[in-house]
């Protein structure tokens, strides 16, 4: 043999120099699936009120996992919790930024006038049957709602009479909309 290329005299590769300068070929990367991977990817079909339906083997080992942690079952709550805490932080991670909303800000011209304050909460309304010129007292009506949280604070009171509750229907906006409470005998 010649001293040409990377070989010396006696057909022996020079210190330093490959005769395989690309390497060693690399295998072919094959995926190997865990038999859990397998398993888990198939799908059964289940009839749940006579209608059939398709689900991964996935969704049916969650599902049994809920099941397992509302039974008691220590390690299945431990995984529930597991999701729960991953959901959480998706939507932590997610979620709008609410640090920049809009606030709107209502002011009454008087702090003095509880009518306009009661207005700007949104307890009662304007009573459109009347004008602003006119001079008939009653010009707002309660919202439903208020009246509403008020019988809901009702505990142990004499029942509303009936002049109570026409002064009530008088006063509130859509009277009918009320859950009226139950009468003591």
């Amino acid at each position: 043999m010649s001293g040409s290329g990377t070989r010396d005299t006696r057909g022996q590769f020079r210190k330093g120099t490959s005769g395989n300068p690309k390497g060693r070929p690399k295998k072919p990367v094959t995926l190997r699936s865990s038999p859990f991977d397998v398993v888990v990817d198939r799908e059964l079909t289940i009839t749940r009120n006579g209608q059939p339906r398709t689900i991964t083997m996935e969704e049916a080992l969650q599902h049994r996992t809920y099941q397992d942690a509302l039974a008691g079952k220590r390690m299945a709550e431990r995984e529930v919790l597991k999701w729960i805490e991953k959901r959480e932080d998706w939507y932590r991670r997610h979620a709008p930024d609410t640090s920049r909303d809009k606030v709107e800000f209502k002011m009454s011209p008087s702090p003095d006038n509880a009518k306009e304050a009661l207005e700007v909460l949104g307890i009662v309304s304007r009573d459109e049957r009347f004008d602003e010129t006119d001079t008939y007292a009653p010009r707002q009506l309660l919202e439903p709602w208020a009246v509403q949280a008020a019988f809901d604070r009702r505990r142990g009171v004499a029942p509303l009479t009936d002049t109570e509750i026409a002064s009530i229907r008088r006063c509130t906006r859509n009277p009918d909309t009320l859950r009226w409470p139950k009468e003591r005998s």
